[in-house]
């Protein structure tokens, strides 16, 4: 979106991308994009999709880009249609929407299970089309053989050119297919990378999404934001290699999260009468019942099978269940016209029929709420951002923009689903014209620049990557595959869902200890001679994560409070009620940004308030019930007597 807004107001872009742009991480995204049509009559409306957005974030996101975000979001999805996004319809033509968390209102506008490819693929057939339009100069006259855009695919970023004044003037990249490194000159440079999945090893997340991109940034001078805020999605399979998302529009569509009610109950799901299952989250949340939003499903699954001993076939796991829906008048069919893209997935991995038994899920790492920090610029009139403003998605280096998940700016503490993709694609939509303007406010182009000024950095770049080739031998003893291992097994153990001081300080101390060990890991394939590794490219991004996962682990040292997907149980009210002193206001995070600056030391943490200014902070109830009920009550006393 950022190129296609770029290429209406006339400015020719080079697009670079680490895979074929079709293979980019959205691809993978399943159950659909938000927007408050109010199809249904429900009283839905944008400002309704603002505040629950902002609500559900645990009031830590800056307000008038997320009001911009909801403001925008049906035009999006009309824009998406027209575009032939194949969105799911109702009998009478109109465009479908289904619930998702954190929301009592169909607001998910949806193509099966497959949004994301339907929504990537109709953005990739727009900029296909401006990779045939020759540019035009100030007068109008073409110039033979200069396209609109140029896409690269299989680059990796090494490195950004910042001139004397720390100004960002272009990017050094790799080509992953010959290994040679080149420059290339940008009046504005925008970062669209993802996030960084695969610091905790196993995730949701595609295994491009190391973050280097964003990483490589923050060593550069970038700040990073909020990054202790890592989104656990309560529905995926469990695994060995890889953790597989089984999206909420499951449980949108009527799916229902139990365990067998005895725990020591090994029966298959299937074989469990209904009066035997244990609904917990039906149980503990009335009102929002299984569309709670994903931090506190998580944490409640989490809870119900690590700590209460709840267990399916013995597995630690819950169960996801649609089998009643198949037995409704839709039927089968009315199941897959819905969720055959998800369900799939499942059957394919687990060898399992999902329409006749109950999935085994259990929460995983699925997104990254922090992100490079980017400005904005608020239109005081509409309380949205000014239009326009070259200061918006804009990070502290001058002419290096983020957008996507590489940026902290909408979700704030936790992301609603269905939410993600919308961002995205707005942030596109204030990222091309914050660019554009941006260009237009400089004297001088990127192009007018003495050419030592970017083969400086070129030369620099070269010289990492062949100290890093010749890692042979001697004191190169350390394999970074193995490393990365055990930093993502810790990662994963000890930062996600609950997190403990005691725990995080140890995490911190084997990061340090992780970071000395990466200057001594091996090369491992030298047989290309320097030019082109895969092992070596690992290496260059093991680095990045290394760097993401300290910020990661000490934002959420210094955070002594539980906000959204950040929670520590020995700061939690509710487990405190009886001695409410012991958990105080943490003033010194108390509605602040995490800022992470790097040094050669390590990130170094500070501060910076969050703009409240449209809505004030309310309490974050979903409904809870306070007082356990019979089945948890039943399951307190049969804990206290094992």
């Amino acid at each position: 979106m950022t190129v296609i807004k770029l290429c209406e107001a006339g400015i020719p872009v080079d697009l670079l991308s680490l895979v074929p742009v079709k293979r980019s991480h959205s691809v993978c995204a399943q159950g659909g994009i938000n927007a408050s049509v109010n199809i249904k009559g429900e009283g839905d409306s944008p400002y309704t999709h603002f505040y629950e957005t902002v609500k559900g974030g645990d009031f830590l996101a800056n307000q008038p880009p997320v009001k911009g975000m909801a403001d925008a979001a049906p035009g999006i999805v009309f824009m998406l249609d027209r575009m032939g996004v194949p969105f799911n319809r109702t009998p009478e033509g109109n465009l479908d929407f289904r619930r998702f968390g954190g929301t009592l209102f169909h607001r998910t506008a949806f193509a099966g299970a497959t949004t994301g490819q339907q929504l990537l693929y109709a953005l990739d057939e727009q900029v296909r089309r401006w990779e045939t339009i020759t540019v035009e100069d100030e007068r109008g006259v073409t110039i033979p053989g200069e396209m609109m855009v140029r896409k690269f695919e299989y680059f990796d970023l090494t490195g950004l050119v910042l001139d004397s004044g720390g100004v960002c003037r272009g990017v050094v990249v790799q080509d992953l297919k010959t290994g040679e490194q080149m420059t290339f000159r940008g009046d504005a440079v925008c970062l669209a990378t993802g996030g960084p999945g695969l610091v905790f090893g196993r995730s949701t997340n595609s295994v491009i999404n190391t973050g280097s991109a964003a990483a490589i940034a923050y060593q550069q001078g970038a700040l990073y934001g909020n990054g202790e805020f890592i989104q656990v999605h309560p529905t995926a399979i469990p695994g060995q290699d890889k953790l597989r998302l089984i999206s909420e529009s499951v449980r949108g569509e009527g799916g229902r999260v139990w365990v067998p009610k005895d725990r020591n109950d090994r029966r298959l799901g299937k074989d469990i009468p209904e009066g035997e299952r244990y609904y917990f989250l039906e149980e503990r949340y009335p009102k929002y019942r299984n569309l709670v939003p994903r931090d506190i499903a998580s944490r409640e699954i989490f809870r119900t099978v690590r700590h209460e001993g709840y267990s399916a076939e013995g597995q630690e796991a819950a169960y996801l269940d649609v089998t009643h829906l198949t037995r409704t008048p839709a039927g089968k069919a009315g199941v897959r016209k819905k969720l055959e893209g998800v369900l799939e997935i499942y059957e394919k991995f687990v060898g399992v029929d999902p329409y006749e038994n109950p999935m085994k899920i259990f929460p995983a790492v699925h997104y990254s709420m922090g992100g490079l920090w980017v400005d904005f610029e608020k239109d005081e009139s509409t309380g949205s951002l000014k239009a326009v403003s070259p200061r918006n998605q804009m990070t502290n280096i001058p002419g290096l923009f983020a957008t996507g998940e590489a940026d902290y700016q909408y979700h704030g503490a936790n992301r609603l689903g269905a939410n993600s993709l919308l961002s995205c694609i707005y942030g596109g939509m204030v990222t091309g014209p914050a660019m554009a303007a941006w260009r237009e406010s400089r004297k001088e182009s990127a192009f007018d620049l003495s050419s030592s000024l970017f083969d400086s950095e070129l030369s620099r770049r070269r010289e990492e990557f062949e100290a890093l080739s010749r890692r042979a031998g001697g004191e190169f003893t350390v394999n970074p595959y193995r490393l990365h291992h055990e930093l993502g097994d810790m990662m994963l153990t000890k930062v996600t869902v609950e997190r403990h001081n005691k725990e995080l300080d140890d995490v911190i101390g084997k990061i340090k200890e992780y970071q000395a060990q990466w200057h001594k890991c091996a090369a491992l394939d030298t047989a290309m001679k320097g030019t082109m590794s895969q092992p070596v490219v690992f290496l260059r991004h093991l680095k990045g994560m290394l760097d993401l996962a300290e910020i990661i682990a000490a934002g959420a040292r210094a955070r002594e409070e539980c906000r959204g997907a950040h929670y520590k149980p020995d700061f939690d009210p509710e487990l405190h009620e009886n001695d409410p002193k012991a958990v105080g206001r943490d003033d010194a995070h108390w509605l602040k940004t995490t800022l992470a600056t790097y040094t050669p030391e390590g990130a170094k943490l500070s501060y910076e308030e969050v703009d409240v200014s449209l809505e004030k902070l309310a309490k974050r109830d979903y409904g809870k019930v306070s007082k356990p009920t019979k089945t948890e009550g039943a399951s307190a006393q049969a804990s206290a007597e094992k």
